[in-house]
Order: structure tokens, then sequence, then C-alpha cells
């Protein structure tokens, strides 16, 4: 900008088109980035200085007279709403007056850690329910909102992909593409030739199994953004061919050395040590070393992957000064035992399925394994419901056939669809397949008596399992809770959800099954809010995705995972960051006389519950590819006897695959108490990240601000919230017309149901400070202020930008001043400079009345709240004001010596959290003058 121009600096006031305007980065000599004062930034506009007519003037702003002077109520509501309008914020994070949640003080290390790499390369491991997304979607706002990046791609397994674009959009507002195989066509139409669709769509978030391909890889590559965050990043090691692209997908993206990197994962290490330190080596290629590094050889590089690595569990937030973060998770063992016809049809089938295998020994390895396979999903299928046994045993799986020429693909086929649906899948790849497997082998009348026998077994009084359920649901349903029953396959949900009805006619019953679109199970699990007692019954398409804990707060396990890292993961789904209940019950179900539930219990889930009680961490299911799991399924399915009663079920002999599965488990338990070991890192603790957040809050306002703000302001507009269970109605159709359009352009029509704190009550809309609601408040209110309407008694929806009150909170005549600074940031990295706009709200307070002392913001900020002990004449109340606006002329050097301190102090902060030790780059800060007067209010001692 020429010096010609230097009063349009950003931050300088100007008069053009006939009102006041704010200067914005990016104005040049002959081009001014404008917003209307006391607007929203998307109000902003361009003007082209030679096309104006009248000339752009500088600005000043008006100090309050005595017309604009009002109550002590609409006083307070001038402050916030001038301090719930601030999107470029003064304090040291630059993103905080973007951002629609309050994250919490622990989910700001990954942040500050980020802010202190010059280049951002972090894998953040935090356990499931922690809140990764927020804390990688923070560290991307704030590198937006400091203008270090202008493109994002989040590249994730597809089934997340909803849930990352709602989450940035709803969150952070970052508006993002989905870009996979079902989506990229329609965004690639209408491209010029030559462009990718990402650099037509700066935010993205891209399947990773779209992207991993050799053709759409090499392309990927070459328009990638320069940030990029990498969720379920354990899934990208090269481990299987799969794997193998993702891997060589995120080697090639590293390459590029000042692009910005977010690794996250529950899972970082799942016991696969190639792929762990693998995953290390794309943070920086020479922490791959550490692995065969020897002990004393290592300090050097562990200090330098703390710096890039975090990783806290449950237990790690106690410290962090709030107790509240996560509920209490209670667990329950419930067990049915196999009676009557039910134990009859179950000893038949497992008599029938090992005499399937026993006729299969002599023949081709292609039949063998189909025999094997129907065998275990017979035996999958009836421990979870009659509806599963029946689709299974009327489903054909393949076509056995004798002749000696089989093509192996087809076996592979086999292998793959069988493993996919009986199986739960690796921990760094679960299945979420819930079709029920296919069974049937041959056509007998055997099979068909069994069919007949399962069908006979349906409701409550023929199925223990199910009784055994309805049973602890009323238990948990009188207690105040609302529960998600998961089971392992779409007929059993279905089943269940039919039976529940019957039972619980006063609650809602939803099934959700993979049979159902990703929005269409969202939208069938956000269908529940409205009703006040809920039972979803959830097949594991759930168990990752999409978060429950706005509206569950049990979980029951109907079906036993044969992957304990299943059950965290379904326990997470509720028991996580934002839940409300102080207490989440969580229960396990299992057949006590069931051999296959006993082996997998006793064998698998209760070995890896104690290693997580010891080690505090969950340790993956030591398997190869499942190797493990079906010998020790083979050897259930073998033993001979039938159903031996609970004396039988709970004994640990299960031969030799138990053995080794025992001392795998030993071995991963090892491995992993060594790697806390040997990862344990220099933690930020409470007292370097709380002072920052609480001096963030302060300045932009939280929750509670804008409950009092909303909640005023609608008052004021005769249109006050009407209180609705545990949270609001706001009935938009009675609000101004000019507040009505604006929302209705938003989407918002007719009453709306709002809360104010997170998670939102069921069916409620969670009110945040960036919410459109309270900008439209904020706007409409400050605009017939801040036009020279004013509060004056014809225009009831002013604010007072004046006022005088007699209290008893002071001991001497006391001015408290509303201001408004504006600072120019001026950051320079690597030879390149970048101009931000930072504003703040200041209440400053002068404690007498002819040589006033300062007051602590601190103490001028709670005069503001305090309460008028009894009414002040107009005519005193004028008199007091204009004495204080008399006094402003000589109060100006002591208000532009707090714009210096001001800006002394933002240059302080910005150094203290972004520049490393090693860091290169500079920082300017320059205060704007003069310093605006947004209100004046005089405390008389009552």
């Amino acid at each position: 900008m020429t010096t010609a121009n230097a009063q349009f600096q950003p931050g300088s006031l100007v008069t053009a088109r006939g009102r006041e305007w704010i200067v914005l980065p990016s104005s040049s000599a002959d081009t001014l980035y404008l917003r209307p004062l006391g607007a929203a930034e998307e109000d902003a506009t361009v003007i082209h200085l030679p096309l104006e007519r009248q000339p752009v003037r500088p600005a000043t702003f008006p100090w309050p007279t005595i017309a604009q002077a009002g109550n002590h109520a609409a006083s307070r509501l001038l402050r916030d709403a001038l301090q719930l309008k601030l999107r470029s914020g003064a304090g040291p994070f630059r993103s905080f007056g973007n951002i629609a949640v309050e994250p919490r003080a622990y989910q700001l290390v990954p942040l500050l850690m980020a802010l202190k790499q010059e280049i951002v390369r972090l894998l953040i491991a935090d356990d499931v329910g922690i809140g990764k997304t927020i804390e990688a979607a923070l560290i991307v706002r704030e590198l937006l909102d400091r203008g270090e990046i202008r493109r994002l791609a989040v590249l994730c397994p597809p089934h997340l992909c909803e849930q990352w674009q709602r989450e940035l959009k709803e969150r952070f507002h970052i508006p993002t593409a989905i870009v996979r195989t079902s989506s990229a066509p329609r965004l690639e139409r209408g491209l010029p030739a030559g462009q990718s669709i990402f650099d037509a769509y700066p935010f993205t978030v891209v399947s990773l199994d779209y992207i991993k391909s050799d053709r759409r890889r090499d392309e990927f590559q070459r328009a990638c953004p320069e940030c990029v965050i990498v969720d379920e990043a354990h899934t990208c090691t090269h481990s299987g061919q799969s794997r193998q692209q993702r891997y060589q997908l995120l080697k090639g993206l590293v390459e590029t050395p000042d692009r910005h990197l977010i690794l996250l994962t529950a899972t970082p290490h799942s016991g696969d040590e190639d792929a762990f330190f693998n995953l290390l080596g794309l943070l920086k290629p020479e922490f791959r070393a550490l692995k065969d590094l020897p002990q004393e050889s290592r300090t050097a590089l562990r200090e330098d992957l703390a710096r890039h690595f975090v990783q806290r569990r449950r237990p790690d937030i106690e410290e962090w000064q709030d107790n509240t973060i996560f509920p209490e998770r209670l667990t329950a063992e419930i067990t049915y035992t196999l009676t009557g016809a039910w134990g009859r049809l179950f000893s038949d089938v497992l008599e029938y399925a090992r005499e399937l295998v026993e006729r299969g020994e002599g023949l081709g390895v292609r039949q063998q394994r189909m025999r094997w396979w129907a065998a275990l999903a017979l035996l999958r299928c009836v421990s979870s419901s009659p509806a599963a046994a029946v689709n299974a045993l009327r489903t054909r799986l393949g076509q056995l056939d004798d002749a000696s020429a089989v093509a192996e693909h087809d076996l592979d086929a086999i292998e793959r669809l069988a493993n996919e649906r009986v199986m739960d899948g690796a921990d760094d790849s679960l299945s979420t397949d819930d079709l029920e497997p296919a069974a049937r082998t041959e056509d007998a009348e055997r099979l068909d008596r069994l069919i007949a026998a399962a069908e006979k077994l349906s409701g409550p009084s023929n199925d223990p399992k199910l009784a055994r359920l309805i049973a602890h649901l009323q238990d948990i349903l009188r207690d105040g809770f609302q529960p998600v029953v998961f089971c392992r396959y779409i007929a059993t949900a279905h089943y269940l959800a039919e039976h529940l009805r019957i039972a619980f006619k006063d609650a809602t019953v939803q099934a959700v099954t993979g049979q159902l679109t990703a929005s269409e199970r969202e939208a069938a699990v956000e269908a529940l809010g409205d009703a006040e007692s809920r039972i979803l019954v959830a097949t594991d398409c759930l168990s990752e995705g999409i978060n429950l804990q706005n509206l569950f707060t049990a979980v029951v396990h109907y079906d036993l995972s044969w992957n304990p890292t299943r059950h965290e993961q379904r326990e997470g789904r509720v028991d996580r960051f934002g839940q409300k209940a102080r207490e989440v019950r969580c229960a396990l179900l299992y057949g006590e006389d069931n051999p296959v539930d006993g082996a997998v219990l006793h064998v698998i889930l209760r070995k890896a519950e104690n290693i997580r009680k010891e080690l505090g961490v969950l340790v993956p299911l030591p398997d190869d590819q499942g190797k493990l799991t079906q010998a020790l399924l083979n050897a259930v399915l073998l033993r001979t006897g039938g159903i031996g009663g609970r004396t039988r079920q709970m004994s640990l002999d299960f031969g030799e695959p138990a053995e080794t599965l025992e001392t795998a488990w030993s071995s991963a338990r090892d491995k992993a108490a060594r790697n806390r070991t040997l990862f344990a890192q220099r933690k930020l603790k409470p007292a370097e990240v709380l002072p920052e957040w609480q001096k963030s809050l302060a300045v932009l306002g939280g929750e509670d601000d804008v409950e009092r703000f909303v909640r005023q302001a609608a008052a004021k507009l005769g249109v006050p919230l009407e209180p609705w269970r545990s949270h609001y109605k706001f009935h938009l159709p009675h609000c101004p017309s000019t507040i009505r359009e604006r929302l209705e352009g938003e989407g918002f029509a007719g009453s709306l149901k709002i809360d104010f704190h997170q998670p939102p009550a069921p069916g409620a809309i969670f009110v945040h400070r960036t919410h459109p609601l309270v900008a439209c408040l904020a706007d409409y209110l400050l605009e017939r202020t801040l036009d020279g309407r004013g509060a004056d008694p014809s225009d009831a929806d002013g604010l007072a930008r004046a006022g005088a009150l007699f209290t008893d909170v002071v001991a001497t005549r006391t001015t408290v001043l509303l201001l408004r600074l504006r600072h120019q940031l001026t950051i320079t990295r690597r030879a390149e400079s970048r101009l931000l706009l930072c504003e703040e709200m200041v209440t400053y307070g002068l404690e007498g009345a002819d040589d006033p002392i300062p007051l602590d913001e601190t103490k001028a900020r709670s005069l503001l709240d305090a309460q008028p002990l009894r009414n002040m004449p107009p005519a005193l109340r004028d008199r007091h004001v204009q004495h204080a606006l008399d006094s402003l002329p000589r109060w100006t050097p002591l208000l532009e010596e707090l714009a210096h301190a001001r800006a002394r102090q933002l240059l302080d902060d910005h150094r203290r959290v972004r520049e490393a030790s090693d860091a290169t780059g500079s920082y300017r800060v320059v205060p704007n003058l003069p310093v605006d007067v947004m209100g004046v209010f005089v405390l008389i001692p009552a």
C-alpha cells in the first residue's frame, strides 16, 4: 500500500457510500477490502477507488452522546454484542473467534506443540473419545487464520467422510467437498482441462480407498494441498496390498518438505513393529532408526520425537483440573443359559457343524475350507439369534465342485468373503460387514429341520438370550439410562427391534444396520432425539463414524465381538468427550454354557481387559491375520461332547491354540510396556496451557456469555426464549423482519429448539458464539446503535452507549469505558510477510473524578455486571454521563498508552505460543489509533 494511502492501512476506519467501514488486509493502493462497521465478516465488500463517485475519506469513530444513554441492562448487552462479534481476536490464538466449540484445556496441547514447529508434523495418538478430531481441526483452523495455509485435505476411511465434513463445517466453519468414487465425477464436471479437483476445491475430505490407486495417487501428489490430516493413520503402513498403496501415498506426500501433516490414530502400535516405525518415519525419516538403535543411543531421537508425538490416556486428563470431562464407566457381565428348545437346537447345530468339518477330511482344500467356514458361520449365527441362524442355514456358500481344476482365485474369494462376514477383522481394519454369512453347503432334510426348529424359537419365551436382554433393559431404563444394543448381524438387529418394541411400548426403538447409507444412518439416529425413552439397536456399522454421546448413556454388547478393540470402539461411541451424563453403563451378554462364547471370553476378551487395567492402554489382539483366532475356534469346534454346562464352559482348557494365544498376549503386553517407556515424552503441563486458554475465554466469551446475550437480546426484541425441557424455544416468526429474513437465508425457520451447551439436548440446535443466530442478533442491535439512532425512547431496539447508576460495589465515583482496540499484526516467516487485523474489546476502569486511577481489567469488567440499588433520575444520570464525556479528551493519552501496552502484550503472546527456539521469523504489532470508545458508564456510590 502506498504512502499516499497510509490512512487506509488495515484496521483503519473510512467513510464510503454513506457509512463507516473497517479496512481489511489484502487492500492495495487502488482497491480496498472493507467490512461495514459493526457488521459480520460475510458482509465484507470490495471498493475500487478510481470508480467511486465520492472520494473515500478517513473516518473517526464518534464518542457516545447523552442521547445514547440508557439503562444498565442495555449497556451490558452492548458489551456482550461487541465481544461475541469478534472474529479476528487479539488473543494468543487467532482461530478462537472462528470456532463453534469450546475446547478443553488438554485439547490445546497438540495445538501448542504444532505452533512450536516451523512445518507441522504431528502424530496425535490419544485414546478413543478424547477428541482427536477437535485437536486436529484446531491446528488447521489456527494455520488458516494465521494465513500460513490456504488449502486442506483430510484423508480418511470412506465411512468417516461424512463425519469429517460435518465436524469441519459445524464446529470450525470449514466447508469441504467429499472426494470418493461416487462424488468425484460430479466434482470434476465442468472443470477446465488440466485442473484438478484439489485445485478447484480448497478444502476436501478424501476417501483413502479412492485416492490410493497409482493413477489417482500421482494426480493427488501433484495438486495436494499444503496441509493434510490423515485419520486412522495406522491403516496406512505397508503390510498387505491395500495398505502398501496407502503407505506409498503418504510417503510421497511427506517428501514435500514444507507440507504440514497431522496423523491421527487411537492405536499407533498394533503389534507390528515395522508398521509402527514406518508410521513414525512419516514424521521424520530418521525416527525409523529407533527400531534398531540400542537403548543408550536413543535419547536424542526420543527427545526429538517427543516434540512430534502426543499420546494421552483417560487417566492422563485428570491433572487438567476438570473432573467432569468424562463420565464414570460402570461395566457388568450378564449371562443366560442354553435351556429348553434353544439348548437342544444349539446342541444339534454344534453336532452338525462338527460332522460337517469331519466329512471334509480327505477332500480338496477348497471343499475343506468351505465346510470349515460354514460350520463356523453356523455357530456364530446360532449364538447371535434365531433370525441370523435361519438366514445362515438358508444361504448357500458357493458351489461345491469335485473337479480337480478349480480356479485358485475362487478359493481366495471365498476365503476373503467368509473371513469378512464370520471374523471381526484385524485391529487396523475391523470389519463392518454385518450381513449374515452363508452356511449351507448341501441340500439335506437335516438342515431343513434345523431351520424349522430355529424359526419356532422367536420371542423371549423361547429365546433365553433375548429374555435376559429385556430384563436388563428394564433395569437400566428404570434407572434413567438410554441404551444402545450392539449386535453382529442385520437379521439379529431387526429381530431384536421387533421384540423390543413389543416389550417396551413406551420407548422408541430403532434398528440401524449396514443396509442404510451413511446419511440414512445419521438421520435415523437423530430422529430418536425427540423420544423421551429410546433404544437403539445397531450393528457394528455404527461402532465407528457416528458419535452417540448426545443421545445415549448405556451400551449392551448383545453379541460378543471376537476382537477386543471392537468392544472399546462400541463403548467409545457413548463414553467420549461431550457426554453429559456422569455415569455410563456397559454390559457384556454371553451364554454361560456356550462353548464359543467361553473361548472368546476367556482367551481373548478377559485377557485384553486384564492387560488394559495393568498398563492403562488397550493392547490390540496379537493375531496373525486371524490365524490364532481361527485355530482357537477350530479347537472349540472339534471338541467332543455337547453343551457341558457351566463347569465345562468356564474351563480354560482350550488346548494348544489357547496356549499359543497366551504366549502371544504376553509378548504383546511386554512390547506395549517397553514402548510406553521408550516413547514417554515431556508433556506440556496444565500450568503452561491453562493461562492461554483462560485469556482467550476472557477476550471472546464462552458458552455462558452466549446464553446471557441471546436471552437478553431476545427479551429486548420482544421475543423472549421459551423454556422447553432442558433447553429453550426461539420463535423466529415473531422477530423483526431483518433478523427473520437473514436467518431464513441460513436455513432456519419457524420455532427453533436451541441449547447453549455442548452437547446440545436431543433435537436442539447448539447455539455458540459463531452461530448465525448470535451474529444476527448482535448485528441488528449494533447497527441500530452505531448508525446514530442510539438507545433513545423512540428506538427500543437500540443499546445504551452511555449510562450511570447507583451501586454499592464502588466507594468513589468510577467510570467504566468500553473500548474497541484494533491492531495490525505483521508476521514475517520464510521471507514472506502477512498482515493480519486483530480486534479486541477492553473494559477500562478509572477510579476517581479529577485524577483517576486505572483499575485492573478483571475488576473493571466485573463493574459492568454491578446491579443498580435504586433508580437514578434521568437528569442526574445525564449530568454524570456528560461529566465523563467532557473528560474523554484529557483521558486520551491514557487510552493511547493502553493501546500500546495491549499491542506489546499481543506481540508477547504470539511470540510465546508460535515461535520455536530455532524457528526463523519475526512479528510486529502496531495499534490503530485513536482508540474507539464504544461506551461510557459511570458508577456512583449508593
